[in-house]
């Protein structure tokens, strides 16, 4: 079986990976991600998700390398990052809580050895619950809002206040995983 690199320090896309039992080896990429969207969310997230793989992958003779990008967009050209601190995670669940978001992650595989490369993306509307000053801050004691886009996790505690989704849950967390399934498939690694 072909290595599987994940070009990301991602505690969730590493979760996710592992939850299905696959082998893999975290090669994080060094470029710096494109914040402004061109275009498209959906262009943007491909972008930095290729631009990631393509590093990984010229470092290497071998393997299939995995890139891949998550966005919160609220729409008017409006992305939402990770947050920069504290103040910053709380400003952004609000707005989060004022309209439904969506939540937009691009994919790239690359087959080092081959340079066979599919880029594709999911995208995700999420509707949330409105939480009050004191129990934002008690749900940013709970979790780390700094390594997530948006601030904030839908599996665990952020669960209570995600009133319900339309599309993908794993691309919420940060890997659309029957998305990557199929392109895995498409380079020779069958999951199943």
């Amino acid at each position: 079986m072909k290595q599987l690199i994940l070009a990301s320090q991602s505690p969730q896309r590493r979760k996710l990976l592992k939850f299905l039992g696959l082998r893999f080896a975290v090669k994080p990429s060094r470029v710096q991600e494109i914040s402004k969207i061109k275009t498209t969310c959906s262009a943007l997230v491909q972008e930095n998700a290729l631009r990631k793989a393509l590093d990984v992958a010229s470092r290497l003779k071998s393997g299939v390398v995995i890139g891949a990008d998550t966005l919160v967009y609220v729409g008017n050209k409006r992305i939402i990052g990770k947050p920069r601190d504290l103040k910053d995670a709380r400003r952004t669940l609000k707005i989060l809580f004022s309209r439904p978001q969506w939540v937009y992650t691009g994919v790239a595989v690359i087959d080092a050895a081959t340079g066979k490369t599919l880029v594709d993306y999911e995208k995700t509307k999420i509707f949330m619950v409105p939480l009050t000053d004191a129990e934002i801050t008690h749900y940013h004691r709970r979790i780390n809002p700094f390594d997530k886009a948006g601030g904030f996790q839908i599996e665990g505690w952020g669960s209570i206040f995600i009133h319900r989704i339309e599309g993908c849950y794993s691309n919420v967390i940060g890997l659309p995983m029957a998305k990557l399934a199929g392109m895995l498939k498409k380079v020779g690694i069958s999951i199943l």
